[in-house]
C-alpha cells in the first residue's frame, strides 16, 4: 500500500495537518506524520516522527535549537533533520509521496527535503505563499515539486479550507499509490536508453524541434531544459547525477543573465557540469546578445534606452552592451577549456537569436565577428570549431548541428 509523509509545524498546524492525514488515509493510503515545529507541542495530533526526533537526526536537540538565538538559526538546525528523515524514508522505500501544509517557516522546512527529493517522486506543498506575488525558488528549486495555493491562511478548519486539503489529500494520494506501483524490482526495471541533454527558449525553439525526432531516431531521448536560470541548473544537476551521455548547449541565454542580469541569471558554475564529467558536447553559442525582463513598463530605469524586443505582453528583450557581450564570450570560452571530454563548438554566422539578424534589433555584425574570433582563438586546440553562414534558426544549421552530435557520438 502507497505510504505518504505529512510534514509539518504541529504547533502551529496540527489539526489542520490531522485532517489532511484522515483525508489521505480515507483515500487508501497509509500516513506518516513528521513534526517539523520547533517552540510549542503537537496540537490535536500525535507525529509519528516527533520533534525531538527530527532534532536528534539534525545532530542536535530540540532544547538547543530553543535557544539557539534567533528563530533563522533554529529553523535551519530544524530543515537538516527534516531533510535527513525524509530522504532516510525514501530511500528505504517506506514512503511514495510527500505533502506539507505550511506558511513561509512551514513552507521552507519541508521544501528542505522536498527540493532534495528525486524527479517523480510525488511531492507537494500547500501553502498562502503559492499565490504567485512571491518567487517560487525557496520552495521549488530545480525539483518537480507541485506547488497548490491555500487560498486562506492554515488556522482552522472552514468550508474553504476544507475544500483546498481534500484536493491536496486527492492529488498526493493519486501520485504515491501511482509511485508505487510504479516501483519495480531492479531486475524488472527496463534498462534506461542513452539520453542527450539540450538547452531552449522560445528564440530557439525551431531547431530544437527539427533536432529532436532525428536524435529519437538514434534511439536516444532528447531531454529539453529551458534556458531561464533555473533550467540550466536543473541540467547541471542531472548530468552530475549520471543522468546524461551528451550535452547539446545550443541556448547560452543564462550566460547573457550571469554577466549583464535580468531574470534569466545562471550560477558562476554554468557549463562546468558536463566539462568536469567528461561527456560530449555540441554547443551551440546563442542569445548571448539579449537578457530578459517582465513587461516593457516594469523594465529597470539603468537598462531603458537599450534596445529591446517584444517577446510578448509579459517577457521584454533587451539588447547587451559590446561589453556584456564580449564578457559572456570569455566565460564561455573559460568554462569550455575545462572540457575534459570531447567538445564542439558551432557558430551560426548568420546571427544567434531572433533578433540578431539583418534588420533585426540587435543585429550588430561586427560585435559577433569579435565575439566568434574570442572563440576561435581562445579555445584550446583539441576542441573543434566550426563556423556555418547560417542563421541560428535556420533548418540548415539545425542540420549542421545534428552532424556534428551525430560526428561527437562515435
Amino acid at each position: 500500500m502507497a505510504t505518504v509523509l505529512l510534514i509539518g509545524t504541529l504547533d502551529t498546524k496540527g489539526p489542520e495537518t490531522a485532517y489532511l492525514r484522515d483525508c489521505v488515509r480515507e483515500l487508501g493510503c497509509n500516513t506518516f506524520v513528521l513534526d517539523s515545529g520547533i517552540l510549542g507541542e503537537a496540537v490535536d495530533i500525535e507525529a509519528d516522527y516527533t520533534r525531538a526526533q527530527v532534532a536528534i537526526a539534525a545532530g542536535t536537540s530540540i532544547d538547543a535549537l530553543r535557544n539557539a538565538g534567533s528563530r533563522g538559526k533554529a529553523v535551519e538546525g530544524m530543515l537538516k533533520g527534516v531533510r535527513k528523515l525524509t530522504l532516510d524514508l525514501m530511500a528505504a522505500g517506506s514512503i511514495h509521496g510527500a505533502v506539507a501544509l505550511g506558511g513561509a517557516e512551514g513552507s521552507v522546512l519541508a521544501a528542505a527535503a522536498m527540493k532534495e527529493l528525486p524527479i517523480g517522486f510525488p511531492k507537494l506543498i500547500v501553502s498562502p505563499i503559492a499565490s504567485g506575488q512571491r518567487k517560487f525558488a525557496p520552495f521549488v528549486g530545480t525539483r518537480d515539486v507541485m506547488v497548490m495555493h491555500s487560498v486562506v491562511d492554515i488556522l482552522g478548519l472552514n468550508p474553504i479550507s476544507r475544500a483546498v486539503f481534500e484536493s491536496a489529500a486527492a492529488a498526493i494520494a493519486g501520485m504515491a499509490k501511482a509511485y508505487s506501483i510504479k516501483q519495480l524490482p531492479a531486475a524488472q526495471q527496463a534498462k534506461p536508453r542513452k539520453a542527450i541533454a539540450a538547452t531552449m527558449l522560445g528564440n530557439t525553439t525551431r531547431p530544437l524541434m527539427q533536432i529532436r525526432p532525428s536524435v529519437e531516431a538514434l534511439g536516444m531521448d532528447f531531454v529539453i531544459f529551458h534556458a531561464n536560470g533555473v533550467g540550466g541548473a536543473a541540467m547541471e544537476e542531472l548530468i552530475c547525477e549520471k543522468r546524461f551521455d551528451a550535452v547539446l548547449d545550443y541556448t547560452l541565454s543564462e550566460v547573457a543573465g550571469h554577466v549583464a542580469g535580468g531574470f534569466h541569471i545562471g550560477k558562476p558554475t554554468r557549463m562546468e557540469a558536463a566539462a568536469l564529467a567528461g561527456i560530449p558536447q555540441v554547443i551551440v553559442p546563442g542569445c548571448l546578445d539579449f537578457i530578459v525582463f517582465g513587461a516593457k513598463d516594469e523594465v529597470p530605469d539603468q537598462f531603458k534606452g537599450r534596445p529591446t524586443y517584444y517577446h510578448n505582453p509579459e517577457f521584454t528583450l533587451v539588447r547587451v552592451t559590446p561589453d556584456e557581450q564580449l564578457a559572456a564570450a570569455r566565460f564561455v570560452v573559460e568554462k569550455l577549456n575545462k572540457a575534459t571530454g570531447k567538445v564542439t563548438v558551432v557558430v551560426p554566422l548568420g546571427g544567434g537569436s531572433v533578433m540578431d539578424i539583418q534588420g533585426g534589433a540587435f543585429w550588430q555584425p561586427d560585435l559577433n565577428r569579435q565575439c566568434w574570433d574570442i572563440l576561435k582563438n581562445g579555445l584550446k586546440p583539441d576542441i573543434r570549431y566550426r563556423e556555418v553562414n547560417a542563421h541560428i534558426n535556420s533548418d540548415s544549421f539545425a542540420d549542421e548541428v545534428f552532424e556534428e552530435l551525430k560526428h561527437i557520438l562515435i
